[in-house]
C-alpha cells in the first residue's frame, strides 16, 4: 500500500504557530522521518511563518518528484492573478492551492464576489483548492454549489483552531450537508491533536467515523501534519491502519493516500 501524507510542512525560518515544533524542518529531515515511518510521499503545504515556503516546496518538488507535492499559495491581492493561476500548475510539484482563511474578512470575501475570480480561476485551471476556515464551514456549501467543477478541500476535518475533546466536533451537521457536495473532500489530519486522552484516542474515534461515513473513501485523506502532533508518525499511521477497523482493507488504501492522488491528479 502506497502512503502519501496529505499533509505536511517545511521551513526554514520564521516563527511557528505555538503548536508546532519551534525549529525548522528541511527537506531532507522530513524524508529521514518519512522513511523511517513509512511514508512513501507527502503533500508539502507551505506554511505561511516563512515568507519563503512556497520556494522551498518547489525546491524539494525538484529535487524529489516522486516524493513531494504541493499544495502552495500566493498573495490574494497578487497583480495580474489570471495569470498566475494559469501557470500555476507548472511550478515542479505543484498539484494545487491552500489559504488558510479563518478571519471574519474571510467570510465576507467568501461569501461575496471578491474572492471570485479565484474560484473561477482554479476551476477553469483544473486548480483543487484546500481551504482552513473552520470558523464559517457554511461557505463552502456556497462555493461549491457556484462552481461544480471546483475541487475543494477542507482542512484538519473542520475542527476550530485548538479545539479539542467534543467541542472540536460542534459542527458536525455542517460537515454533514458539505459531503452531499461531489466536489467537496475532507482531509482527516491532525487527528490525535484533537483528543485529550492517551492513544489510539477512543473518545473522539466515532467522530471520525461519522465523518468517514459522510464522505467516503474516495473524499477522506489522512495526513498527520507530524510537526505538531504529540505522537509519533508511526502512530498516526497505525491509528488509520490498524485501530479504525472500521475501514476495510479496500478503503484503507484509498485512505491512505490513492484517494488524494486521485483527487490532485497527481500521477
Amino acid at each position: 500500500m502506497k502512503i502519501i501524507d496529505a499533509h505536511v510542512h517545511i521551513w526554514e525560518s520564521g516563527k511557528p504557530r505555538g503548536a508546532h515544533r519551534q525549529e525548522p524542518y528541511s527537506s531532507t529531515e522530513i524524508l529521514e522521518d518519512m522513511q523511517f515511518a513509512g511514508v512513501d510521499a507527502a503533500i508539502i503545504q507551505p506554511p505561511a511563518w516563512d515568507l519563503n515556503a512556497n520556494q522551498i516546496a518547489i525546491e524539494a518538488a525538484r529535487k524529489y518528484p516522486q516524493r513531494f507535492g504541493i499544495l502552495g499559495n500566493f498573495p490574494l491581492d497578487s497583480e495580474d492573478p489570471k495569470s498566475i493561476l494559469k501557470h500555476w500548475k507548472q511550478q515542479p510539484g505543484m498539484l494545487g492551492l491552500r489559504y488558510i482563511l479563518n478571519d471574519p474578512k474571510h467570510k465576507t470575501w467568501m461569501m461575496g464576489s471578491e474572492l471570485d475570480w479565484l474560484w473561477s480561476g482554479a476551476q477553469e485551471n483544473a486548480i483543487p483548492i484546500a481551504i482552513a476556515a473552520s470558523s464559517h464551514l457554511e461557505v463552502f456549501a456556497s462555493i461549491a454549489r457556484r462552481y461544480p467543477e471546483l475541487k475543494l478541500i477542507v482542512d484538519h476535518l473542520g475542527v476550530p483552531i485548538d479545539a479539542t475533546g467534543d467541542s472540536a466536533f460542534a459542527q458536525m451537521d455542517i460537515l454533514k450537508e458539505l459531503a452531499t457536495f461531489s466536489n467537496i473532500a475532507m482531509k482527516a489530519t491532525a487527528v490525535p491533536a484533537y483528543a485529550n486522552d492517551p492513544y489510539p484516542y477512543k473518545s473522539i474515534e466515532h467522530y471520525v467515523q461519522q465523518i468517514y461515513s459522510y464522505f467516503g473513501p474516495e473524499r477522506f485523506f489522512w495526513g498527520s501534519d507530524i510537526t505538531k502532533l504529540k505522537c509519533t508518525w508511526r502512530e498516526s499511521i497505525d491509528l488509520f491502519v490498524n485501530e479504525y477497523q472500521w475501514i476495510s482493507p479496500e478503503e484503507i488504501e484509498l485512505v491512505m493516500g490513492k484517494a488524494i492522488a486521485q483527487w490532485l491528479y497527481w500521477e
